[in-house]
């Protein structure tokens, strides 16, 4: 990302579009509300746009395209690209949402997984599928967040929707512990993949950790750290 084109003036005339490396832990509205105060801080627009086209997880990590200004207009259609993810994943063990944001609630034998039946299984998770969100999830379920219901102990199942896995590949596989990479259309959950996975191999599976590499034609190895974003604000924040 060139960070040599991004100036006060730039941002109220024309908008900016902020490639980010969001950190383990922050929430994409963490981000985005953090962005709005480093350019209040230094570069004193008391009010500015700034959205974000497709969020993460809290425990996923990666790029986050923040649009910012004038390019706000521009979220809705790169919301819509493509995304790549590198993903690992546990087998032999399930957790209520599908990673470690719950506790595991069943534990099941994986002797029976075979490299074979793996790569096999991921190959039937491929193409055009129906996946179930997650009822933890930002989902609505009659005006309510999914995650909002599932908190308070409710059952309700979400409808399947149709989602596109591009590439579902094996990057390696370290006895019940698996590292995937995973291209895939928007809308698609990598933590209920996780979870097809396991029921395809009759073991279980959960989501141990997830970082977003590309969305469309942006990838993560041009994005900025926060604390690498703010120290150039600062620096430039006089010019």
């Amino acid at each position: 990302m060139d960070l040599a084109r991004c100036n006060k003036e730039q941002i109220l005339e024309e908008g900016y579009i902020l490639l980010l490396d969001k950190p383990l832990g922050w929430t994409s509205y963490d981000l985005v509300a953090k962005v709005r105060i480093l350019f209040r801080k230094y570069y004193g627009i008391p009010k500015i746009k700034v959205g974000h086209a497709g969020t993460l997880d809290p425990l996923a990590t990666g790029l986050m395209i923040l649009c910012v200004g004038r390019m706000t207009k521009e979220a809705m259609r790169l919301t819509g690209e493509d995304k790549e993810y590198e993903a690992s994943i546990a087998l032999g063990a399930t957790t209520p949402s599908y990673d470690l944001e719950t506790e595991v609630d069943a534990t099941y034998p994986t002797g029976h997984i075979t490299d074979e039946r793996l790569l096999q299984a991921m190959q039937s998770l491929s193409g055009e599928i129906e996946q179930q969100p997650p009822i933890f999830s930002a989902k609505r379920v009659n005006g309510k967040r999914a995650y909002t219901l599932a908190r308070k102990g409710a059952e309700e199942d979400l409808p399947p929707v149709k989602v596109n896995i591009f590439r579902f590949e094996l990057i390696e596989r370290m006895g019940d512990n698996l590292r995937a990479r995973i291209a895939c259309s928007k809308g698609t959950y990598i933590r209920a993949l996780a979870r097809d996975l396991g029921r395809a191999l009759d073991a279980g599976a959960h989501l141990t950790a997830l970082r977003r590499t590309r969305s469309g034609a942006f990838s993560v190895a041009d994005a900025v750290t926060i604390e690498t974003f703010e120290k150039f604000l600062s620096m430039t924040a006089g010019r």
